[in-house]
């Protein structure tokens, strides 16, 4: 399986740049896997196609304001730093430019040193850096303050409300990037959910910002994923394990979800509790074993969310409803449409 085998064309003004207001007014593909058939619909429609007795799956990570812009302190040459993933109180994973000059042992200061981190190793996974942050007072503070919105490459416009770069049910801060699927839902939309007898069941992976970049392999399954934190409650398992056994579907917002619960199952499709690091991948021929059907956004040609996607629909007809999207004119990526696999 090649990777070239997932792409597709998209034109440039279908990438959407801003989010529609309100969230729930953004289009929404409805897909019929037995039969093949599509729908167009609106997203506030949503809670047609859940049954009482379902279990919806939120992702409840939040984005941290993880873009630091600051300057190299022997030189004050400007330098980003992004973070990715904290490891102890003072020591996080990030990516860092200009690369070349920041080796170990750089000093970077931002807000006038109200922040500044010292640059440790490399670390060959990601290409990026471990750094070392020192500070007086409450670190998250310093970096609300300091911090910008990781926005995805692709979108240019600048983001009026950081708020809207969140899902309404965010909650645990960890992520470099949205769980984009569920930015779609509002708080009426999600009691309307519940009040049908939908279980709306919250779980955790923080997102890292690997999920923008591209699969670099020929080959699909040489491709090795980037490594994020997950984890399901003891709450959260019994309920969606006794939502299957009752005969309920688990519907999953976003292929975060889907990678969370499909890394916590048995082989059996039992959901067990716990909080690991994964790097599962899915793609066309790897089972489902935990989720019956899936909301998600329109994903980047090549990326590991479309090869997800196929997972559920198979190569072929997962680039058919694609074509059918484009042809649509639906919005793609971070603030686009959403797709219902059913």
């Amino acid at each position: 399986m090649r990777t070239a085998d997932f792409d597709y064309e998209l034109p440039e003004e279908l990438i959407a740049q801003t989010p529609v207001e309100p969230r729930d007014h953004s289009r929404l593909l409805v897909v019929h896997r037995k039969d093949g058939s599509l729908e167009h619909r609106h997203f506030y429609d949503i809670a047609d196609y859940l049954n009482p007795g379902d279990a919806l799956v939120i992702n409840e990570t939040r984005v941290i304001p993880a873009r630091l812009l600051g300057v190299k302190e022997d030189t004050g040459v400007p330098v980003e730093v992004l973070l990715l993933r904290r490891e102890n109180a003072t020591d996080w994973e990030a990516l860092v430019r200009p690369g070349r000059r920041l080796k170990p042992g750089t000093f970077c200061s931002f807000g006038d040193g109200l922040l500044r981190c010292q640059v440790l190793e490399n670390v060959a996974d990601t290409g990026g850096r471990k750094v070392r942050f020192l500070y007086e007072g409450v670190f998250e503070e310093l970096l609300d303050r300091l911090g910008e919105m990781p926005l995805p490459p692709y979108i240019h416009e600048r983001l009026e409300n950081p708020e809207r770069y969140q899902t309404v049910y965010a909650k645990q801060e960890g992520s470099a990037a949205a769980p984009t699927a569920g930015l779609h839902f509002t708080p009426e939309l999600l009691e309307k959910v519940r009040a049908k007898g939908v279980h709306v069941v919250p779980v955790l992976l923080h997102v890292g910002l690997g999920t923008f970049r591209p699969v670099k392999v020929e080959d699909v399954e040489t491709h090795v994923m980037h490594s994020e934190y997950c984890q399901v409650s003891e709450s959260a398992a019994a309920e969606l394990n006794a939502v299957r056994r009752a005969g309920g579907r688990i519907v999953c917002v976003g292929t975060t979800s889907v990678r969370t619960l499909e890394t916590m199952a048995g082989e059996d499709g039992v959901i067990h509790p716990g909080e690991v690091e994964t790097r599962i991948f899915i793609y066309p021929g790897v089972r489902i074993k935990a989720v019956d059907a899936l909301i998600t956004n329109f994903h980047l040609p090549q990326s590991t969310l479309l090869m997800l996607v196929s997972a559920f629909l198979g190569r072929e007809e997962a680039l058919r409803i694609y074509a059918e999207a484009v042809k649509e004119r639906y919005r793609f990526f971070s603030f686009g449409d959403a797709m219902f696999i059913e």
